[in-house]
């Protein structure tokens, strides 16, 4: 296991299509892990494999949550429902945050690292960074999709005031 760098904007790499996994190989264990490890030191709530460069269609979330760490591989959102707007910011934008509209309740499946199907049924805060990493996984990035976009600083100055 090992702490990879974060790719940052404007990488041309975050901007590309991540291309699915074909077979579930010992490379991609080690890189679900590697992917688990920095995004824990990186202090996120997800990583997907383009922001280390890698351009496979992998996912880690760890919200804090019951869930813990969840790993997916090649995943997809099926179904879509409600609106939420929130907060987001980026490992990979880091000081930036933006207010984005997403879903409230998404069902996403892929495959664990075994290779069995996962599907699991997110609201809320979980929904967010599915949708965030899957977004990723397409080169979209939340500066796209945000309706406002503000340094972090600046908003903790403004709720000081």
């Amino acid at each position: 296991m090992a702490i990879r760098i974060i790719v940052k904007e404007p990488d041309p790499v975050l901007r590309e299509k991540a291309k699915p996994v074909p077979k579930i190989t010992p490379n991609i264990h080690k890189l679900l892990d590697d992917m688990a490890d920095t995004m824990y030191d990186a202090e996120g709530v997800g990583l997907a494999a383009p922001q280390i460069g890698i351009l496979k269609r992998v996912i880690v979330v760890d919200v804090g949550d019951d869930n813990g760490l969840i790993e997916m591989i090649n995943p997809e959102i099926v179904s879509a429902e409600g609106e939420q707007l929130g907060p987001e910011g980026c490992l990979s934008i880091p000081g930036l945050r933006g207010d984005v509209n997403r879903s409230l309740t998404i069902t996403i499946k892929g495959l664990d690292r075994n290779g069995d199907e996962l599907v699991i049924t997110a609201s809320e805060f979980l929904a967010r960074a599915f949708q965030h990493e899957v977004d990723h996984l397409n080169g979209v990035l939340f500066t796209d999709l945000a309706k406002s976009v503000y340094r972090e600083e600046e908003r903790q100055k403004k709720g000081e005031e």
